[in-house]
């Protein structure tokens, strides 16, 4: 059998986990309990590298996501057993660490059914649909009026009774999930679609908005109010969690929104109504919609209006503002349907963003070579 020399055994046996690289063959060494185990560097799950994770007892545990796999046998954690990468054999001889490049074991995945998130987009025939999404924070049980909810939910009512619509409303203070965890920041791979929280916790509510978004919604009217100078922290929540949709542009040419439409409602007691809108028209570009002509309606007294009941009523007494809200609706409805009549095909859409790159290139950012 060939055996490699990867280094001396005293300063290896001083990390629990790293990488040592045998050619191209790229595997996890590790040393637990006072013996050396090498198992494939590639995570099974979206290639991860378990090189750069850390030991739970006798797991590796990948630190994209979290998979977990013996250190020695390769095999899953409890459970997941037949997820395992494969392991490799590992002796000391003479003060010095030699592994067998030929795994003892093979590479196996358990098999998985696709999230039902993952099915490829494609508008189901029917009436044009418009989603509403409300970013207003509001206590639990202790409901309260909102200027940005009551503009959006005459918006919605516009576009059923006068439009013939299907609406959907998603007030997202409802849902329970958890804040990004910066899975891209590790690896732009590393943020998958669906999101890869949404995959490991089926507690997660974040799916009804990617479900609205992705899979159901014509047009999507977001309404947030003015925070400091800039949308609700809820709204910034759930856009965080919504970049692995634009990610797909950027690393995988995969379109998710097609002919999509968005609106926006801000409002606010104070001023700074065009750097919000502004942030959010960005947001939205990114990740594939179209704006109609006038794409938000907001509402702000200005930076000395401190008096948020007067503010309140203001908004609940406006005809025009009500006006605005329904016809914001109209503009995105009617725009929707000449896209999805006038649909351009798939040669009118590249690799989204000016970010936009192939990372199957050589260098940093492409994928280590994955071993049968």
């Amino acid at each position: 059998m060939e055996w490699i020399d990867v280094g001396p055994a005293d300063e290896l046996c001083r990390r629990p986990v790293q990488t040592v690289t045998l050619g191209r063959l790229k595997l996890a060494l590790t040393f637990h309990d006072g013996r050396f185990g090498a198992i494939s560097a590639v995570c099974n799950h979206a290639g991860g590298p378990l090189g750069e994770g850390r030991l739970a007892g006798e797991y590796v545990v990948c630190p994209w996501h979290y998979w977990k796999f013996h250190a020695s046998t390769g095999e899953g954690e409890p459970g997941f057993e037949e997820d395992r990468v494969p392991a490799h054999d590992v002796r000391v001889d003479q003060g010095r660490v030699l592994v067998n490049p030929t795994p003892r074991t093979t590479r196996q995945r358990k098999p998985h059914a696709p999230h039902p998130l993952a099915r490829p987009p494609r508008r189901e025939p029917g009436p044009l649909r418009v989603l509403g999404l409300s970013t207003t924070a509001m206590s639990a049980g202790e409901p309260r009026y909102s200027t940005s909810d009551d503009l959006l939910e005459h918006a919605l009512r516009a576009a059923a009774d006068g439009l013939g619509c299907a609406t959907r409303l998603v007030r997202v203070r409802d849902l329970s999930f958890r804040a990004c965890e910066g899975f891209y920041s590790k690896a732009a791979r590393a943020c998958t679609w669906p999101c890869s929280i949404t995959q490991m916790d089926p507690l997660d509510q974040m799916e009804q908005v990617y479900e609205g978004v992705v899979h159901w919604a014509d047009v999507i009217l977001v309404a947030t109010p003015i925070r400091w100078g800039g949308a609700s922290s809820l709204y910034y929540k759930m856009i965080e969690r919504m970049n692995c949709i634009q990610n797909q542009e950027t690393i995988a040419n995969r379109h998710l929104l097609r002919n999509k439409v968005a609106g926006f409602i801000i409002t606010g007691g104070q001023d700074n109504v065009q750097a919000v809108a502004g942030q959010m028209l960005g947001f939205f570009a990114e990740i594939g919609c179209q704006f109609p002509q006038f794409p938000y309606v907001a509402h702000s007294r200005g930076w000395s209006a401190e008096d948020m009941q007067n503010n309140q009523r203001a908004v609940q007494n406006s005809t025009a503002l009500h006006d605005g809200a329904a016809a914001l609706a109209r503009r995105c409805v009617e725009m929707a349907g000449v896209m999805i009549a006038g649909e351009l095909g798939a040669q009118a859409l590249v690799r989204g963003g000016r970010k936009g790159h192939d990372l199957t290139a050589s260098g940093p950012a492409a994928e280590p070579a994955a071993e049968s």
